[in-house]
């Protein structure tokens, strides 16, 4: 009694440690790809780069306002000579004014200034700025889709090596029970030596190829929990059916939307013509309006209160007449490559929506053709297995049949899996990935 209940307990050691060590987590696309948006590190690092970009827009709309410097010194002298009219007009004629002791200094001054006009360049520089800021923001939903086709193509390869597992198992069963049929066969005299040899071969190489379908799928699945920060030992499984039913009800939805990254390219060229503006602007004198107050007190000699000044200020670089006409080219130029870059993005673009949407087309065909494969492969392995039942058939049919249908079944799951990403990568060529998924942008 007392080994039964320490094997129970062993047992349930077991079982706890080993669910311990593998988590198993059910996702749909929807979900894997919500929470790659959210937390993988690409999207964090595309949020900050909007955010600083809003903080660059931020500091140049400060330069709108006044400028208000405030300063205040006080200065000890040593053995000063002052010589000051006002103590002479004071002093009597007929006796000398004492010396006077001079022996420190308080200035207090508060100065504001406030630019008026400097050729529109402010105006321009905010416009730019914003620009830039609507780019990076484009360029963060563009971040968006480029992760969640990331997740598609890893649960893409995650299914087909969990496929690939699950029929080389089944068909490995199948080697094992063929193997120990030849071996009874064989000692009983039915069969050669030699067909044993055939039929062992064949499961050496299936266990092979098994090993190598674990390891895809050892290897996808830790890159889909790396993107999504799961924990280490999570087991993804794959929701199908609910990728089933997300790709039916957006069947015949596809069409070409407005993709961010060129739009990002585009806010980038507003962005550079604005930057010729200000390059120009250079041209133009800079006028400010100014203002300020002041106090001193110069000890035993002057003291001054309530000193207020305002005025306006010009100020014009004649040297730019001559050498801003470079900065205004340079500024050119840069605009004419950010224009010829989006014409190159908009015939990419063009190329891509279409080579995506043949791919499609493409892979739903041929998912019919390995459909069909199955079947005959299927009824092709029955009709050997018959004969070689009857002895009107070899070994080497008999492997090769099996084999042939193991392939077919292999290839009629892989090309599901074909259909649904080459779905996605035409959603995706389109713009319009994260929407198909129904997936809210903030």
């Amino acid at each position: 009694m007392q080994i039964n209940k320490t094997l129970l307990l062993a047992l349930l050691l077991l079982v706890f440690t080993k669910n311990q060590a593998q988590q198993k987590k059910l996702l749909n696309l929807k979900e894997a790809v919500e929470m790659a948006v959210t937390n993988s590190d690409a999207a964090s690092l595309a949020k900050t780069k909007v955010e600083t970009s809003k903080l660059e827009l931020d500091v140049t709309k400060n330069n709108r306002y006044p400028s208000v410097k405030a300063s205040a010194q006080y200065l000890r002298l040593s053995s000063a000579n002052v010589d000051s009219n006002l103590q002479s007009n004071s002093s009597s004629s007929s006796q000398p004014a004492a010396p006077l002791k001079v022996d420190w200094l308080a200035l207090g001054q508060i100065n504001a200034s406030m630019p008026i006009f400097n050729g529109f360049k402010l105006k321009n520089s905010i416009k730019e700025s914003e620009s830039l800021y609507k780019s990076e923001t484009f360029s963060a939903k563009h971040t968006k889709e480029q992760i969640g086709m990331q997740v598609v193509n890893l649960f893409s390869s995650l299914y087909k090596a969990q496929q690939m597992t699950a029929l080389i198992e089944d068909n490995l069963k199948s080697a094992e029970q063929r193997v120990k049929d030849f071996t009874d066969m064989e000692e009983n005299g039915l069969i050669a030596r030699n067909d044993l040899l055939k039929a062992q071969l064949q499961q050496s190489n299936i266990q092979l190829s098994l090993d190598n379908a674990k390891k895809n799928t050892a290897v996808a699945n830790f890159k889909l929990i790396t993107l999504l920060k799961l924990p280490e030992n999570t087991e993804v499984e794959i929701d199908i059916e609910a990728v089933k039913r997300d790709m039916l009800n957006n069947q015949g939805n596809i069409s070409l939307g407005e993709r961010n990254d060129l739009k990002s390219l585009e806010l980038k060229k507003a962005a550079a013509e604005s930057g010729i503006k200000i390059a120009k602007s250079n041209y133009y004198p800079s006028l400010s309006l100014s203002g300020g107050y002041i106090a001193f007190d110069l000890h035993n000699v002057i003291t001054v209160t309530n000193a207020m000044n305002v005025g306006v200020g010009l100020s014009y670089d004649l040297s730019n007449i001559f050498k801003n006409g470079k900065n205004v080219k340079l500024a050119q130029s840069k605009a004419k490559e950010t224009a010829i870059e989006v014409a190159q993005m908009s015939d990419q673009i063009k190329e891509d929506v279409f080579q995506a949407q043949e791919n499609y087309k493409l892979s739903q065909k041929q998912s019919l053709v390995y459909d069909k494969a199955v079947e005959q492969a299927s009824e092709n392995y029955r009709i050997v297995k018959d004969k070689y039942d009857n002895s009107l058939s070899n070994t080497n049919d008999l492997l090769e049949a099996d084999y042939e249908q193991l392939q077919a079944k292999i290839n009629q799951a892989l090309s599901k899996a074909d259909v649904a990403q080459k779905y996605y990568e035409w959603q995706y060529a389109s713009g319009k990935l994260i929407t198909s998924l129904n997936i809210t942008q903030n």
